[in-house]
């Protein structure tokens, strides 16, 4: 399958600096998923010196942060400049939400990272995820993040990857738009500016800069 993105450096490019001790050294995604919330204890132990935040019952939040009055957020978390959480938004805790996103109504996030200006609008449920910069989820879209029986999560591809995990979601690039009402499967990775359709139910590896119609109806983006 060409164009296939798989590892940290290739799915993610822009990451705010204050974030980068998380993802260097890991070669893979999944990697970093268990080392959230010791980032987040360390940075809410130290500060993030030098660009603005401000501690308040185990979050830090960034300059000019709107949180609805309703949004339930839990610690440890991070919300990073100009982000909007939205009413009845809910932050489960190990959440980092990078500077420009919108978290919306009734959205649920969990030990997961939203970099730079990620949209999780509408009724989305993101956990144990990484979701590159500006990518969106459209209204109703889920990363599933647990299988029904319980076993570890396998990457799956022209080749599969062990992560040693039980629980693990999707792996967005950057400028990726998941369509309204779409699952992601637990383990799926959709590279650097593809399209998926609405009502999609995606599991494994897709390429970057393709139109995802359905598990395997793939097209190259033009």
């Amino acid at each position: 399958m060409k164009n296939v993105q798989i590892k940290t450096k290739d799915l993610f490019k822009a990451i705010p600096e204050e974030f980068l001790p998380l993802f260097e050294g890991r070669e893979y995604p999944w990697e970093i998923l268990p080392h959230i919330h010791g980032f987040l204890v360390l940075a809410l132990h130290r500060g993030i010196q030098g660009y603005g935040y401000d501690e308040e019952r185990g979050i830090l939040v960034g300059p000019n942060v709107k949180i609805a009055p309703s949004a339930v957020i839990e610690g440890p978390a991070i919300l990073g400049e100009g982000t909007e959480i939205r009413p009845f938004a809910y932050l489960r805790g190990d959440v980092i939400v990078s500077p420009r996103c919108v978290v919306g109504n009734s959205t649920e996030l969990k030990n997961c990272v939203l970099l730079e200006g990620v949209h999780v609008p509408h009724f989305n449920y993101v956990g144990d995820s990484i979701l590159g910069s500006h990518s969106h989820l459209g209204a109703g879209a889920i990363c599933s993040n647990f299988r029904q029986d319980g076993g570890e999560i396998m990457i799956r591809g022209s080749m599969n990857f062990r992560t040693g995990l039980k629980k693990v979601g999707c792996f967005l690039g950057e400028g990726v738009e998941i369509g309204c009402n779409s699952v992601l499967n637990p383990g799926t990775i959709v590279g650097e500016g593809s399209r998926v359709y609405p009502l999609s139910c995606l599991r494994g590896i897709y390429p970057k800069k393709v139109i995802v119609k359905g598990d395997r109806d793939i097209t190259d983006i033009e």
